[in-house]
């Protein structure tokens, strides 16, 4: 099985919008999930509704990479996982190494879904010394001191950060250094990095703060949709009643 620091996805040079990129594993997991239901072939509509996308962006993103399926019988599901396996490069195995060994570094080593997906972590690398040696999901945690050997020796292109705010720029520097050319980035800070490096971030707290503002929103809607219904009601209330506040005698016919 190749390594990572001999291949680059294909998919900057096919000219692959990174929405579409973006949207590839959200269709590969729906595939896996089929694949593992011996599921044999899907419409696009229902691939579109497992993904979370509407069924028109995703025959778009498959003719990208060149999959239209098959009128009145849909997509072969085995093909379409490993064609898409093929163009996000996970046909191949990527070593990573993850800094900052904290509870969220811990808790990354201990997620079985890299291994599924063709990323072995290689290394996991703290600055504490009391960590070093340590075995967190059964691999022994390394000094950052060795940070650029460990890259060096195991052929590593993806880095993952941990660490403290702080930490993370400096580590980001020495991984680029290093020859790592992908990181993803838990620190909450924004790194800088020289062209040919790819950052992806994630921040929880940010994710969290989004759903805050929906949440106001939709408490804000829901206030101004009683206060509306209030106001009708008194309006009903009203109308029903005489002009000297009484409501009104029936006139006999």
């Amino acid at each position: 099985m190749a390594t990572g620091r001999t291949h680059r996805p294909a998919s900057r040079s096919r000219g692959i919008p990174e929405a579409t990129v973006a949207r590839l594993p959200l269709y590969l997991r729906a595939l896996t999930g089929l694949s593992e239901r011996s599921v044999p072939t899907v419409s696009s509509e229902e691939l579109a509704a497992a993904a979370g996308v509407n069924s028109a962006k995703l025959r778009k993103d498959f003719s990208y990479l060149g999959s239209y399926g098959t009128r009145g019988v849909g997509y072969d599901v085995e093909y379409l996982v490993y064609q898409i396996s093929r163009e996000l490069g996970l046909t191949q195995d990527w070593p990573v190494v993850i800094v900052g060994i904290g509870n969220l570094g811990a808790a990354l080593a201990n997620y079985g879904g890299f291994a599924s997906r063709g990323f072995r972590v290689a290394a996991l690398i703290d600055a504490d010394p009391a960590m070093a040696g340590k075995p967190v999901a059964g691999i022994p945690v390394q000094h950052a001191d060795e940070l650029e050997k460990i890259v060096s020796d195991n052929g590593v292109s993806i880095g993952v950060i941990a660490t403290p705010a702080g930490a993370a720029q400096p580590v980001c520097d020495r991984l680029v250094a290093a020859g790592v050319t992908s990181i993803l980035n838990f620190a909450p800070t924004v790194l800088t990095v020289p062209d040919g490096v790819d950052v992806r971030k994630v921040d929880l707290s940010i994710e969290l703060q989004i759903l805050a503002f929906h949440e106001q929103r939709k408490a804000g809607e829901e206030a101004a949709n009683q206060a509306a219904h209030s106001t009708a009601e008194r309006r009903d209330d009203s109308a029903e009643q005489g002009p000297d506040g009484d409501v009104p005698a029936v006139m006999p016919a």
